[in-house]
């Protein structure tokens, strides 16, 4: 039976649990994607005492269905594909691609505020998300992180599809996934309060944790 969650900040201290080895380790750095996974890597950051980041990646959403993705953008020009509907058009993925693109710079700026860009150099990447659905995201996550210089990459979230963890779990260094239900469906269904979390929320959890 799958576990629905409060909210975002009771399935991370449920992840944190999970990643207690890395309590005390001076490399390590918990990086929440932007903007569902931040709350929970809040909660990761805090119980590991470790600093706490953004990796801003943007999914690309098939134009009718926006939840259904053929892929995600990183910082830096990095793509991951996914086998995207048949019927998609190239200079329909080239539009949402155009418009994602601008979203990501823009949240890269925001967020970013003052602060010199992420460096990962020899560091112990933890990416968090509130779940993994495709894992177009989290893919492309992984693929920043190293770009960036990390050491070591870890894949952090409280509940995923099967295909999307056993994806991850070939280009991560080690993947973290609370539950993986035969019948995924939605990361969605699986918690109580699932609101869009706002950009005021973000940068909120970052200036708590600076």
């Amino acid at each position: 039976m799958s576990t629905i969650y409060q909210d975002r900040t009771e399935a991370g201290v449920g992840v944190a649990n999970r990643l207690t080895a890395l309590i005390g380790q001076p490399d390590v750095i918990v990086l929440g994607l932007v903007r569902g996974g931040v709350p929970v890597a809040a909660a990761v950051a805090d119980r590991l005492g470790a600093p706490l980041d953004v990796l801003v990646v943007r999914k690309l959403g098939v134009p009718w269905a926006p939840e259904v993705a053929f892929g995600a953008l990183g910082p830096g020009g990095v793509q991951v594909r996914t086998d995207g509907p048949t019927t998609l058009e190239p200079e329909q993925a080239d539009e949402v691609v155009h418009r994602e693109t601008a979203e990501l710079a823009r949240r890269e700026r925001l967020y970013r505020a003052d602060r010199p860009p992420l460096d990962l150099t020899d560091r112990t990447a933890v990416i968090v998300d509130d779940g993994l659905a495709t894992g177009a995201t989290a893919r492309v996550a992984v693929a920043v992180a190293r770009e960036l210089g990390a050491q070591r990459v870890v894949v952090a979230v409280p509940v995923g599809a099967e295909e999307a963890y056993e994806t991850l779990v070939a280009e991560a260094d080690e993947v973290v996934c609370l539950q993986r239900p035969a019948e995924f469906g939605a990361v969605s269904r699986f918690y109580e309060d699932f609101h869009e979390v706002s950009d005021d929320e973000v940068t909120a959890a970052l200036a708590a944790h600076r």
